[in-house]
């Protein structure tokens, strides 16, 4: 007896033990998490800034894709508000305009600066990822404060955005120093002497403001970037992010003059028209100086391998052979598909990409085809460019794998992606999420 009583107690002293080290450890934590606030100013009035520097917010704006993130659909413009689904639930994003209350009106040039280059609010709440602070962090103070300028100066909007709805604990806001310890490096772009001016420039807008890497390049599951993988595809939104190094599946290696038009466009003939995500990203890359946009494109395009060095290979279509093996999905193709993309189409003098070269179709993962199919395209530039239905409602999964499938074999010298019926169903449901 006198034996268990001495075990007893000894394992109480032990539970003890562990109990305090555990709320020290929770006490280091927080301290280490603890950020000041910084002290609210009064909405600065729009001619303490220069015409200039508003100016050049304005495009540091586009180039940052900041009105995409920070408006919902029907919105203002930089009300925020916007559903941004993860894989840990959905975050809302928040009122950049000047308001007082509701936005930043009340934060200072430095609250602005430490939000972006370090993910902590003017009131030292940590901010969450989906603000791309591991990219903006790469951003020089001087376009900071243009870009603060320029929002500064829109009109105020009285907005505030809904409570995000995250898994727990996730809702706890500390635990994001953890994450940047292990996923946020500052420090600015390293330049490239070797280089072009314009390729150096293209770094530090890729790297930057342009947060490339955001959506074309994988992530953890904790959701940090994977650096040893960067820029080998990523997903956005519930569409495939393409790889924008070597593994690029394009049929046509890029040119920088096609990816300045793909950019500015959002349709290369010689490649694909941008969809999903992308299309956003076209419509404000359409907005800014064509400069800025070629320096971006010289250096994706040396990323994925510079430019074209042999005579472009024949493009397949491998119609009977894809018709024996899909039987099912070569119907459905001449009903619902072949009146604007089968040879001799009218369609298909309008500029719009042969099936041989869409990209979608030779990617490793069928998600962003599918997507494109569920969800159709529109044209991202002033109603310019190819337009495609949806098929969401009209086909089910197994029929649009059924479609799939055949253009895969028809247009395509690439293996039969596996699992097709699933995966279509996975991107309907991803691409139904707010």
């Amino acid at each position: 007896m006198v034996f268990l009583l001495k075990r007893v107690r000894g394992n109480a002293r032990w539970l003890l033990a562990l109990l305090l080290l555990g709320l020290a450890g929770a006490l280091i934590a927080l301290a280490l998490s603890w950020r000041p606030a910084i002290a609210p100013i009064a909405p600065p009035p729009a001619r303490s800034f220069t015409s200039e520097q508003v100016a050049r917010g304005a495009v540091l704006a586009k180039l940052g894709d900041c009105a995409v993130c920070h408006t919902r659909d029907a919105g203002r413009p930089l009300a925020g508000g916007r559903p941004l689904a993860t894989p840990f639930g959905t975050l809302y994003s928040d009122n950049l305009t000047p308001d007082p209350e509701t936005g930043i009106g009340r934060w200072s040039a430095a609250a602005f600066r430490r939000a972006m280059k370090d993910g902590v609010s003017r009131t030292g709440t940590h901010l969450y990822p989906a603000l791309p602070y591991e990219h903006f962090t790469h951003v020089r103070d001087a376009d900071l404060d243009a870009l603060y300028a320029f929002l500064m100066t829109r009109r105020p909007v009285h907005e505030a955005a809904p409570a995000n709805r995250l898994i727990f604990p996730l809702g706890f806001r500390p635990l994001l120093a953890g994450w940047k310890l292990l996923f946020l490096h500052h420090g600015e772009t390293p330049m490239d002497p070797a280089r072009s001016a314009e390729w150096n420039r293209g770094a530090y807008l890729v790297e930057g403001l342009g947060h490339c890497g955001g959506c074309h390049t994988p992530r953890n599951l904790a959701g940090g970037e994977i650096r040893s993988q960067v820029y080998a595809g990523g997903i956005a939104e519930g569409w495939r992010a393409p790889p924008l190094n070597a593994a690029n599946p394009a049929a046509r290696r890029w040119t920088q003059e096609a990816l300045v038009t793909y950019l500015r466009t959002g349709i290369s003939p010689d490649h694909s028209a941008a969809a999903g995500p992308m299309g956003p990203v076209v419509e404000s890359l359409a907005q800014v100086p064509e400069g800025e946009v070629r320096a971006i494109a010289a250096y994706i395009v040396s990323k994925m391998g510079g430019a074209p060095s042999a005579p472009a290979a024949p493009l397949p279509d491998n119609a009977d052979a894809a018709a024996r093996r899909f039987p099912d999905g070569a119907v459905l193709f001449a009903g619902a598909c072949a009146g604007c993309h089968g040879p001799g189409a009218p369609m298909m003098g309008q500029g719009r990409p042969l099936l041989s070269l869409a990209t979608v179709l030779r990617d490793t993962e069928p998600t962003s085809a599918a997507q494109a199919v569920l969800q159709g395209i529109e044209p991202p530039v002033a109603g310019r460019g190819p337009k495609m239905p949806g098929f969401a409602d009209a086909l089910t999964d197994q029929q649009i794998a059924a479609v799939l499938g055949y253009l895969r074999a028809r247009y395509t010298d690439r293996p039969d992606w596996r699992k097709l019926p699933a995966a279509v169903a996975k991107a309907r449901k991803e691409g139904a999420q707010p």
